[in-house]
């Protein structure tokens, strides 16, 4: 009995020594704040979707249509300027279209095909736009999709947008802390996200190679807006 007495002390004391030695648990303040920094910047480089869409009555005929009017544009393109490694085939697709009687409505049983070739441009070159517009509706294109405006190089901008998100933070983080009475301690966590809106202009059917397009179409890219946001957690005493 006087054994297993001693032996529960034992335990006892090991245990005491045990949580003796363990961490306290934290009981530090933290104050949270979320920060955000806007760059404005002026695109240098676009993107934009050609595509020839044609109507045949056999798939044959649809399809060597579509190639010969395609590689007119593609060869416009390469005359205008435009490197091939930025010249890129997009989307091909074919597809069987019924007829309809246009005084009943009803199919007719008869069919006929229509393909679209779509290519994908890079425009490095923006004083250039209008006139490639116009020189790929020349060549043949007939749809032409939404114009996409973007910065080539975007490491500057991005890391100015966080230094002032940073900034933005770090000025909320001391206001609130006047306010309430505290002081900051020492940055114990951070989060980072970031937006790259595209600018777009919106452009729709062309003429089909018939010059339903003014020349040297006026397109104006204007600016984008980078945005930087943080979530800095503050410890406070």
């Amino acid at each position: 009995m006087r054994t297993k007495s001693l032996l529960v002390s034992i335990v006892l004391l090991a245990a005491l020594a045990l949580s003796a030695c363990a961490p306290a648990a934290s009981s530090a303040r933290t104050l949270n704040v979320n920060g955000v920094g806007q760059v404005f910047i002026t695109p240098d480089i676009a993107y934009l979707y050609a595509g020839v869409h044609t109507e045949k009555p056999t798939a044959a005929e649809a399809v060597a249509a579509n190639n010969a009017q395609t590689q007119q544009v593609i060869d416009a393109l390469k005359a205008f300027g435009v490197e091939e490694k930025d010249i890129h085939t997009s989307s091909f697709s074919i597809w069987p279209i019924d007829r309809y009687d246009p005084a009943t409505g009803t199919p007719t049983g008869e069919k006929y095909y229509s393909v679209d070739n779509t290519i994908y441009i890079t425009a490095r070159d923006l004083t250039k736009l209008g006139a490639l517009l116009d020189t790929v509706i020349k060549a043949g294109a007939n749809t032409i999709n939404s114009v996409q405006f973007d910065l080539s190089d975007k490491t500057a901008a991005m890391k100015e947008a966080r230094a002032a998100a940073m900034k933005n933070a770090k000025s909320q983080a001391e206001e609130l802390a006047g306010l309430a009475s505290v002081s900051l301690v020492e940055i114990t966590n951070i989060s980072y996200t970031d937006s790259t809106p595209y600018v777009y202009a919106e452009m729709g059917r062309g003429g089909g190679g018939g010059g339903g397009i003014q020349a040297n179409v006026p397109i104006e890219p204007g600016q984008m807006t980078i945005t930087a946001s943080v979530s800095v957690t503050y410890e406070i005493k």
